[in-house]
């Protein structure tokens, strides 16, 4: 799938969580694409220096888990770069990046 049709995808995951989730908000569709590109770029860049030591650390056992944890702290990153993104709490980040990465996973 090319990156700007999951860029797009993503956008519409954040907007949809952010109607069903009362601790997401997120200002316009505009908004959700610059907050989706920023989310990977983050994850393509700090992500990867976050995700690697820690993969070590746990041999590669859950990686998964690891992706999802950085995931969802770069996703509390970008909420502190926008004002038109709101993430309150960990968990709320988490859910997002658990929904991203099964929406991602179904359409690849």
């Amino acid at each position: 799938m090319s990156w700007i049709l999951q860029l797009l995808i993503n956008a519409g995951v954040l907007l949809l969580l952010a109607n069903i989730m009362p601790s997401v908000k997120v200002k316009s569709y505009g908004t959700a694409i610059l907050v989706a590109l920023v989310i990977g770029l983050l994850n393509a860049t700090v992500g990867m220096l976050i995700r690697f030591p820690l993969n070590l650390v746990t041999l590669w056992l859950v990686s998964f888990l690891v992706r999802l944890i950085v995931t969802a702290l770069m996703i509390r990153l970008t909420d502190s770069l926008f004002s038109g993104f709101e993430v309150k709490g960990f968990w709320s980040a988490f859910i997002i990046a658990l929904v991203l990465a099964l929406v991602g996973t179904l359409l690849a």
